[in-house]
């Protein structure tokens, strides 16, 4: 009995091994020697053989992306628990976001070996951070392969297109979900809810010594002990792990055709992009940004190493994190009023070492006008401004509740995949809210990832009764979603559901008048009130393209008359104060 026993034993060890040793585990991108990107395929394939062999590690398919494809999310838990709510009692979730541009696909790579040597021991794993990501966001532009639109970019050799299946952008559709993608990346948010979050990327723009740029989400608008943590110790942390390792790396560069040395400002990620979003949630977001003109196998292996050092910092700091998040939301709670639509805080600024090269306006001998040319030979390092500070050009005073009416669904229906809270009227209701009509507003004049985005939004605020229907809904704001239920719904905020045109069946009138019908209800109108007659004779002298402009001042009546309709610039999201 102990002969067959121990023969079992020595068939199963044998098929084990044999079961281990029949997956390789080295991506395309340590076979090509750092030149070459894992496809689709490759990529998918390789987390599903490290689930096989590892069971710390789950693959999910969830939900649906443009592309006919599912999304994946990776998990690599080593207590072998996937259940987010029981994970969440007690350990800290870092969320990494990969392709969601293609082309910039140094975090595909990185992840996966990430993943892998955490798995088989070559790097320290993290006891109290689970490990979830998204290992390719944009999979219609990850099978769009080729090897020439990335003008800017020092390999790989074949890469996936920026535009998904429809020819989005996806890192400008997060407020608004027109994708499938967009969507089913808001239900693994959801249902992951990180504590930290890093998407990903490749950098345009100038050119200059560092192989790694960080862009952290705004410090000032994530707001409180939460941004001031981000601001004072996360990236200095980063940036002091990374130079133990001979890794510079500095802020975004954000300047286009210019030379850094002349200063910059933060980039300000609103809510359109992933770490605006996330930031909507209190979550600590922030985004890898590699030179394009450095070496592929550099940039993969510097991702690789950021990654790393981020896992570190979460698993320092994690009771602080957890900490001030919960922090921050009460703070919310506890505020009267929201700040919307920042700016650069031109009274504070801080200072860069940059590491740069020289650069120098020539002529050009393609147009013969000047153009900007470096010169990587000549390398500094200068002093120079860094505008990161913010502050709100404006500020909302939070209302107890919002409450909009059921034919909406277009607006409630981003709202529940949001986990917005809100509940239905029982009966026909007539209440006392805040009302904004749309005095003015601007319309962006060239298309922007489908919309025509409006801006510079002006309101008349006003006390009303209205009457409410049975099944309209009130969306309390003393909720986790406050931040998101203000940004989306008040229409001055820069992404919010108005400016990105949900709403803009408002802003065309229905009905009419005929002129030669209104003009002697009008004339009955001006005579029947002698104090509008007033204004009207005002506005004519005043004004000299109403005074010469028939029409104008027959609308104007007609808009001062009970025959205007009501709907007609109403902005049909009311406040309950």
């Amino acid at each position: 009995m102990k002969k067959i026993l121990s023969l079992l034993l020595i068939v199963i060890s044998c098929n084990v091994s044999n079961e281990n040793d029949h997956y390789d585990f080295q991506t395309q991108f340590e076979t090509s020697k750092g030149t070459e990107t894992a496809t689709y395929k490759q990529t998918i394939k390789f987390y599903n053989n490290l689930a096989k062999v590892y069971p710390q590690i789950k693959i999910d398919s969830i939900g649906e992306t443009d592309s006919g494809k599912p999304l994946h999310l990776i998990t690599l838990n080593p207590d072998k628990e996937f259940d987010f709510e029981k994970i969440r009692t007690n350990k800290r979730i870092l969320l990494i976001n990969n392709g969601i541009h293609p082309g910039e696909s140094d975090g595909i790579d990185a992840t996966m070996i990430l993943f892998r040597d955490i798995l088989e021991g070559n790097i320290k794993t993290p006891k109290n951070t689970v490990l979830a990501t998204i290992p390719i966001y944009n999979v219609g532009g990850s099978l769009n392969r080729n090897s020439s639109t990335r003008t800017n970019q020092n390999g790989p050799k074949s890469y996936g297109f920026r535009g998904n299946s429809r020819n989005y952008d996806l890192n400008r559709d997060f407020i608004k979900c027109d994708t499938k993608n967009a969507r089913t990346f808001t239900k693994i948010f959801h249902l992951v809810k990180p504590d930290v979050f890093i998407d990903n990327h490749v950098s345009n723009g100038a050119d200059y010594q560092y192989t790694l740029t960080h862009l952290f989400t705004q410090h000032n608008k994530l707001g409180g002990g939460l941004g001031n943590y981000l601001h004072t110790e996360m990236m200095p942390k980063l940036e002091e792990k990374l130079a133990k390792k001979d890794w510079d790396i500095t802020p975004y560069v954000n300047v286009f055709n210019n030379v850094p040395e002349k200063g910059f400002s933060q980039f300000l990620d609103s809510p359109r992009y992933s770490t605006g979003y996330t930031t909507l949630f209190n979550t600590l977001g922030m985004m890898v940004e590699t030179h394009m003109l450095k070496p592929y196998k550099q940039r993969v292996e510097g991702t690789y190493e950021l990654m790393k050092s981020m896992i570190e910092i979460t698993e320092e700091d994690g009771k602080e994190i957890s900490k001030i998040r919960k922090h921050k939301l009460t703070k919310l709670y506890e505020s009267n009023t929201y700040g919307i639509n920042w700016i650069v805080d031109t009274t504070k600024t801080s200072t860069l070492n940059f590491k740069g090269f020289e650069g120098e306006v020539v002529k050009s001998k393609v147009t013969g006008f000047e153009r900007l040319k470096y010169d990587r030979k000549k390398l500094f390092t200068k002093e120079i401004d860094y505008q990161n500070y913010f502050k709100p050009s404006a500020t909302v005073k939070i209302p107890k509740a919002y409450i909009i009416p059921q034919g909406w669904h277009n607006v409630i229906d981003l709202l529940k995949l949001n986990q917005v809270e809100m509940t239905s009227l029982k009966k026909d209701s007539t209440l006392k809210v805040e009302s904004y009509k749309i005095s003015n507003y601007k319309t962006r004049q060239s298309v922007y990832e489908g919309h025509y985005l409006h801006y510079a939004v002006n309101i008349e605020e006003s006390m009303e009764e209205i009457s409410f229907r049975k099944g309209d809904l009130i969306i309390k704001t003393n909720q986790p979603s406050i931040r998101y239920i203000i940004e989306t719904l008040e229409p001055q905020a820069t992404d919010s559901f108005f400016n990105w045109n949900f709403f803009d069946t408002i802003l065309q009138q229905k009905e009419g008048f005929s002129p030669y019908v209104w003009e002697d209800k009008a004339l009955e109108l001006l005579e029947s009130n002698p104090s509008l007659k007033v204004e009207f004779e005002h506005k004519k002298q005043d004004i000299t393209e109403f005074k010469n402009s028939w029409y104008a001042q027959l609308d104007w009546l007609h808009k001062q008359s009970k025959h205007y309709e009501k709907a007609h610039l109403q902005y049909p999201v009311f406040r309950i104060l």
